[in-house]
């Protein structure tokens, strides 16, 4: 069985040719019962093809191939070889960077000149890792004059991930790029909503020279392909990007097997703009935290405090600016910042959550309702949504809406804005302005969460550690720190006083 090949015509001329099956053993298959789903380009609604769905006997196979790649020749690549592999990887992303952007941007809607930025660092993710491969050391402990001690690193084994529709290829990325530098193998299950930037990478494994059952590729839905590759006794590790309530399950369906789990899950992080901030700077970045990749990112900073004495100024300078920088439409326009949301799922919980807002009592200052992009009134595109007069027991003020949406409240003492900014279940990221850089520290130190920006918002990079406290997740991703989680530190000792006792 091979799974179907298909040519996805982008609106920039594009046409890039997808094989839509399960990638198993460097094979492509269908799944064993046939079964598929449809990948909906967001912008029109329209089918863009129909993709294999695993049962889990599908990620059974999956699993079992890496488990035999797990003990073949792969094991015998040392860090060297296997960065290698991963540099070649990389270059050939990037020498298919344009057509790879074309593609998630018709599946996910994300805009072509975002997805051209996110496929950019993934090719750079896979260099990043390529080049850690063989860099990755143990190291010598004094254990006393009479025993010599060192650690070594290993691999955890085979790894399942399970990767979101909102950065399909970056988190893929971020997720196999240090799996692989450290040795274990891969089972990825990407996001029902935007498989095929994934399956396109597919044939790029085997392009570099990855020996088959190191990466398997198993489209489907998460309660049963997902929650398969969670529980298997086979699989080492499991990590996931995606939502709170998901990550739990997961941690349930893990732990009979005490398998090693990375969450990175929901946020609802606060940004602190202090009356001495710099305000056309802070406006700039408040305007990116909020709406940036349509608002459907764990760490969009969508819980605005200002401080009262700039609250009115700040607001009136940012619905200008918002009015003049936050165009929606197609994605494929340059013009365009921000695109559809990426199902009608996602589309119809945004629009409730502002009809939540209305209802219980915050004032709807702009946007608020779908943005009639086409004249048939096709797509999910939703205006840009500020909500004034917010209070911290609103649904809008400690649910994440994954949307355009940002909500404003006015704040008037230090100590209390502290306590308040931390005052949520999650834990992911959080942004202070302000040009006093001794306070910036100090309340970058009380807030609880796992990242904070100074005078900025959702400048991430893949070189610096990625992830949450609280009930935003569990472990780390980026930089060295993925090495970490992608391995086994082991302890051995060897006796120096031996001794000719009977």
């Amino acid at each position: 069985m091979s799974g179907a090949t298909v040519t996805v015509n982008a609106p920039n001329g594009r046409q890039v040719k997808v094989n839509t099956g399960l990638f198993i053993n460097n094979e492509w298959t269908s799944a064993k019962d046939n079964a598929t789903f449809a990948s909906i380009n967001p912008a029109t609604e329209t089918e863009i093809c129909s993709v294999s769905k695993a049962s889990a006997e599908d990620v059974d196979r999956a699993v079992a191939a890496a488990k035999e790649a797990l003990d073949g020749p792969w094991s015998q690549l040392d860090g060297t070889s296997r960065g290698k592999l991963l540099l070649k990887l990389a270059d050939l992303v990037e020498a298919e960077h344009e057509t790879i952007a074309s593609l998630e941007a018709v599946d996910a809607g994300k805009t072509f000149t975002k997805a051209m930025k996110d496929i950019h660092e993934v090719f750079e993710v896979f260099r990043y890792y390529g080049g850690w491969a063989d860099k990755h050391y143990g190291q010598t402990i004094d254990a006393g004059k009479h025993r010599f001690a060192y650690t070594i690193r290993q691999p955890i084994g085979v790894t399942g991930s399970i990767t979101p529709w909102n950065y399909p290829l970056i988190m893929v990325s971020l997720k196999l790029g240090p799996a692989l530098a450290c040795g274990n193998t891969c089972v990825l299950k990407p996001s029902e909503f935007s498989p095929l930037s994934a399956l396109y990478l597919a044939n790029l494994f085997v392009k570099a020279g990855f020996p088959p059952g190191v990466v398997n590729i198993v489209n489907g839905e998460g309660r049963e392909a997902g929650a398969r590759l969670s529980e298997h006794p086979d699989v080492a590790k499991i990590s996931f990007t995606g939502s709170t309530a998901t990550g739990k399950q997961i941690m349930k369906a893990a732990a009979p097997t005490m398998k090693r789990v990375a969450l990175e899950t929901g946020g609802k992080s606060p940004v602190i703009v202090y009356d001495d901030a710099d305000i056309p700077n802070a406006l700039k970045w408040v305007y990116y935290g909020i709406y940036a990749n349509q608002g459907q990112i764990c760490t969009s900073t969508a819980r605005i405090y200002i401080h009262e004495k700039i609250y009115d100024e700040f607001l009136k300078r940012f619905l200008a600016y918002t009015e003049k920088h936050a165009i929606v439409g197609d994605q494929f326009k340059e013009e365009t910042f921000i695109g559809p949301l990426v199902s009608k799922t996602q589309f119809q919980r945004v629009l409730d959550y502002i009809k939540i807002g209305q209802q219980e009592g915050a004032t709807l200052i702009k946007g608020g309702g779908i943005f009639p992009e086409r004249p048939d009134g096709k797509g999910f595109f939703v205006q840009p949504t500020v909500f004034g007069n917010v209070t911290h027991d609103m649904r809008i003020a400690t649910e994440e809406i994954f949307g355009p949406v940002g909500a404003f409240f006015k704040f008037s003492d230090s100590d209390d804005i502290i306590k308040i900014a931390n005052n949520t279940r999650y834990g992911l990221s959080s942004a202070i302005f302000t040009k006093d850089m001794i306070r910036a520290i100090k309340v970058s130190e009380k807030l609880a969460s796992g990242m904070v920006w100074i005078n900025s918002s959702n400048n991430s990079d893949y070189r610096v550690p990625f992830g949450g406290v609280k009930e935003s997740g569990i472990g780390r991703e980026g930089g060295e720190a993925a090495l970490d989680e992608n391995s086994v530190l082991k302890t051995i000792y060897l006796n120096l006083e031996l001794t000719n006792d009977e």
